[in-house]
């Protein structure tokens, strides 16, 4: 194989692991789904079971669902992961449910979720998350000595402040393990993919999550080598599968709420403030919107709208909790455009009922320009690494969003198909962390 490349300076990684630190685990808490991983004594990493309503699974879903219970302090329960879908699907309109918060990191506009009567900052709700991740991962995470956690290249948001996702990072997990360390996503796949290389090569890996879309090139040296991973380069886009999911809501969806819609003032017809459908079709924003101040001015909105029930269906969505059996029904669309050329999009509920048949091409055509970004993006990872194209011996993709056909188009036809590898879409990311995690020396890893 073909390497090209000499390893820079200061970057190295030993292949040999003694697990010096105790307990390590590593942590793939992400958008949509988040998965643990420890670290076993070999150097090989095994995935934590997590209990759920249905049984156990690797992947817990990145969500939270609130509800008044006089029985708990504070008179608020809370679940998290499939937990948490399952208690609001059975009472959807006394609970409240949150999803995506990652996504708002690193967002200087976001200080605090309302949720009921009370407000939670990020770090509270991402403590609250990592409590229940713990407590359906039955014990397999308490005592902790080290944590490494993954973090995209860049941060989801249209001004991320990383110094910002930063501290509020430090916040959410303070206290779950002895040592937090946080490593960039892509790099971890790279990691825990080059342990089953049996010969050199320069890797380009790409995760798509639900928030961002990340690149790092590694050069894998033999083995058993001293030097066996060398990050390269790499660059990231606050852009993956909810913008995606927006492109849908944004055709399908939207219309019949209002957008594109005039309301009266005075003597002039004037167009709908475009922010409510913003907010609408933003996964982490959507559940927000059920505040007293939002929904007076939608009331206000619809009385002086000139179609008024288009914005009287949006009212109804937004106070019947309908947020996920939207995201739900956005999410079977896009799965089943993966798999065939077109498909069926239905959502029924408040009063709103939509059905349209979508073709793969209407998909493309609709996230263009979100696929031209992320191609720039690539760009600027080698660009990034100093490597030609021809220089990649392989592409490993990982992400659910890595599926959508349209991405892969981006690799096979810059790097060729066979070059293409995939595998635990879901779950790399955390076996490549707790791995790490198993490291005598995380310095050249850290973020």
């Amino acid at each position: 194989m073909n390497i090209g490349v000499a390893p820079r300076a200061g970057v190295v990684v030993s292949r040999e692991v003694t697990l010096t630190r105790g307990k390590v685990a590593g942590l793939d808490f992400g958008t949509t789904n988040s998965v643990a991983a420890l670290a076993d004594r070999d150097g090989s990493s095994h995935l934590v079971r997590l209990h759920g309503p249905d049984g156990t699974d690797e992947v817990f879903r990145s969500a939270l669902c609130f509800w008044h219970d006089e029985d708990v302090p504070g008179g608020m329960a809370v679940e998290a992961g499939p937990a948490a879908i399952h208690d609001y699907l059975e009472y959807p309109q006394d609970s409240r449910f949150l999803q995506s918060f990652k996504s708002v990191a690193a967002s200087a506009s976001f200080e605090t979720a309302s949720v009921f009567e009370r407000r939670f900052r990020f770090e509270d709700i991402g403590r609250l998350f990592l409590q229940k991740l713990a407590s359906h991962a039955g014990g397999s995470l308490d005592g902790l000595d080290r944590l490494v956690v993954g973090r995209p290249v860049e941060y989801a948001g249209g001004r991320p402040d990383p110094a910002l996702a930063r501290q509020r990072y430090d916040a959410m997990f303070a206290g779950f393990a002895g040592e937090i360390h946080y490593v960039y996503e892509p790099l971890a796949a790279a990691f825990g993919y080059a342990s089953s290389l049996v010969e050199p090569a320069t890797l380009l890996v790409a995760d798509f999550g639900g928030g961002t879309s990340d690149f790092s090139v590694v050069c894998v040296g033999e083995p058993g080598a001293a030097t066996r991973c060398v990050p390269l380069g790499h660059a990231g886009i606050g852009l993956a599968g909810d913008r995606f999911d927006y492109r849908i809501v944004d055709r399908l969806v939207l219309p019949m709420l209002g957008k594109g819609g005039g309301y009266r003032s005075f003597d002039k017809v004037l167009e709908i403030p475009r922010n409510y459908f913003a907010d609408f079709a933003d996964w982490s924003k959507l559940a927000l919107m059920r505040n007293r101040r939002t929904l007076e001015d939608l009331h206000r909105l619809r009385r002086a709208a000139v179609e008024p029930q288009a914005i009287a269906h949006m009212i109804a969505v937004i106070e019947n909790e309908l947020g996920f059996p939207l995201y739900d029904a956005v999410g079977r669309l896009k799965r089943a455009l993966s798999e065939n050329e077109k498909a069926d999009f239905h959502f029924s509920g408040a009063g709103l009922d939509i059905d349209a048949k979508v073709t793969r091409a209407d998909f493309d055509e609709w996230i263009a320009e979100d696929i031209a970004r992320i191609a720039a993006t690539v760009d600027r990872a080698m660009a990034a690494s100093g490597v030609e194209d021809a220089t990649i011996d392989r592409v490993f993709l990982t992400g659910g969003t890595s599926l959508v056909p349209a991405v892969r188009s981006i690799f096979a036809g810059r790097f060729g198909e066979g070059k293409i590898m995939t595998g635990g879409e879901l779950t790399s990311i955390a076996s490549g962390l707790a791995m790490i995690a198993a490291e005598d020396d995380l310095a050249v890893w850290a973020a």
